[in-house]
């Protein structure tokens, strides 16, 4: 929807500061936003916008990080073959970004021998020494020509996401890139992207005198709901924020799987009424037998057998791999539990494995359902839980929270740590895809933007235009304003200044 109004007023846009002094030890607490033109081969040739520059700027942030791929300034496939043309376009964002004093962060989001995306690289930059050597010429390229910009302008920021290395692997590619820059550019700031995919800070790297980037996207199920290019996401029920600790809703039979089995168990006692037990099914691997009980006592056994056309399903899925079936239900069952039950069991009594993605408990009379989210995480244990739905506001207990706290003690502590022994930290990406409904987004972001700004931590939001972005988002439950030719979240822009 979009609401016609004034364009922003004077408060919104503050001229631009000078930017902060920026240290490997010490990251300022920079804002902004992720520009994607160059950020993959295929879809992403343009050049840079100055306009986006005069934006961010004008809306109040300072910092924007560039994540490139490579194959877009090499010649003719050839690695070691760089297009001017294209360089000349990545240099007029460095200039862009003195201009309208905004820090300007470059990253190989595909290096030479790695990337996060698809296709894969051919060769691994964390085991060839030919692809390394490459690695390092491209970065030593990008470090002479800006020798002399002051890294308070302009920093490196190596990889984008690393995984699937050793630690010993990743230290010593990081450590040659590093020397690469340094040799050309010795006073360069660098910044090196957390292992197990930016999310973890690296210590080891101390002794190389480089900044680190950790992530804003836990829990997934909030950030990447329905995110297309996400594996398994179709199992995942609609985010709330904040909510219980999703419970393990994978369910497997202890006969068939070496993780197995996994049940989930329900504690009473429940009401002297009869309550009724939803179950949402998602995706049935193969074949399955779910078998409810109350005390030991069956009350239902339901045979869940997915294959090709027409049947309960709502997708057929055929998985080629396993030469099996694995169709999306997407529905609910519901049984009676009865009346004063102590336990109530959730098992498979045979199969291959079932995701359970919502359980819902509502007491004959009760206006309303109490409901339990759970994911498809493998092989993961549910705890025992114990329902009582005389706590209104925590009708479940045994299942921690999903809330600020969380968000600090799970994915901030370590970061902190990281500053703490001199290192200095910056959130390189975060947000939320556009099909996460906007306000369990916005409440979810406010936890986030609190946390990081107790802990004095900048960040860049993915992405400024799009899909995660403050404008042309594409959401559709927001009230949009027209603003210079944009389609502008207004509340999210407020959120980001409040912050």
């Amino acid at each position: 929807m979009l609401l016609m109004t004034p364009l922003l007023q004077a408060a919104d846009a503050p001229a631009p500061t000078p930017l902060p002094p920026a240290s490997a030890d010490h990251l300022p607490r920079w804002r902004g936003f992720n520009l994607l033109e160059k950020f993959m081969q295929g879809n992403r040739k343009s050049p840079f916008l100055e306009s986006d520059f005069q934006l961010i700027s004008k809306l109040g942030f300072n910092f924007v990080r560039l994540p490139m791929d490579y194959r877009l300034w090499i010649k003719d496939g050839n690695w070691e073959q760089f297009d001017e043309a294209t360089l000349k376009e990545i240099d007029q964002a460095v200039e862009w970004g003195n201009k309208y004093q905004v820090h300007v962060c470059i990253n190989f989001h595909r290096a030479p021998g790695y990337t996060v995306a698809n296709p894969p690289e051919k060769t691994s930059l964390w085991t060839d020494p030919e692809t390394q050597r490459v690695c390092a010429l491209h970065w030593a390229t990008f470090a002479k020509r800006y020798k002399g910009i002051s890294s308070d302008r302009l920093s490196f920021n190596l990889l984008n996401e690393p995984h699937s290395a050793k630690l010993e692997q990743f230290v010593a590619v990081i450590t040659k890139l590093s020397e690469a820059i340094h040799k050309e550019d010795p006073d360069r700031l660098i910044i090196s992207d957390g292992m197990e995919w930016g999310q973890k800070p690296v210590l080891e790297l101390k002794g190389l005198h480089i900044a680190q980037a950790g992530r804003g996207y836990a829990p997934s199920q909030v950030s990447h709901y329905k995110a297309n290019w996400m594996k398994g996401n179709e199992n995942w029920p609609v985010p709330k924020w904040p909510t219980l600790t999703p419970l393990p809703g994978t369910l497997m039979a202890a006969q068939h799987k070496p993780e197995g089995p996994n049940s989930i168990v329900i504690n009473g006692p429940f009401p002297a009424v009869a309550t009724s037990l939803r179950l949402h099914v998602m995706t049935v691997s193969n074949a399955a037998s779910l078998l409810i009980e109350a005390d030991g006592q069956k009350l239902i056994e339901k045979s869940f057998k997915p294959g090709p056309g027409e049947g309960e399903w709502k997708k057929v899925v055929f998985v080629e791999k396993y030469k099996s079936y694995q169709n999306i239900y997407d529905k609910d069952y519901t049984i009676a539990v009865p009346a004063g039950a102590k336990q109530v069991t959730i098992r498979l009594a045979d199969g291959d494995w079932l995701v359970v993605s919502e359980i819902g408990l509502k007491p004959e009379g009760s206006a309303s359902e109490d409901t339990i989210t759970c994911d498809n995480a493998w092989g993961k244990k549910a705890p025992p839980i114990t329902y009582n739905p005389k706590n209104k506001s925590a009708p479940f207990e045994g299942m921690p929270a999903h809330d600020r706290q969380w968000l600090f003690d799970q994915n901030l502590k370590p970061w902190i740590a990281a500053r703490e022994q001199g290192i200095g930290v910056v959130i390189g990406e975060w947000g939320a895809f556009n099909k996460t409904p906007h306000d369990v987004f916005l409440r979810w972001a406010e936890d986030n933007l609190a946390n990081w700004k107790q802990a004095d931590i900048g960040w860049a939001m993915w992405n400024f235009r799009g899909a995660f972005g403050v404008l042309d988002s594409g959401r559709a439950d927001v009230k949009y304003e027209d603003y210079e030719g944009h389609k502008l979240d207004r509340a999210l822009l407020e959120l980001l200044l409040k912050y």
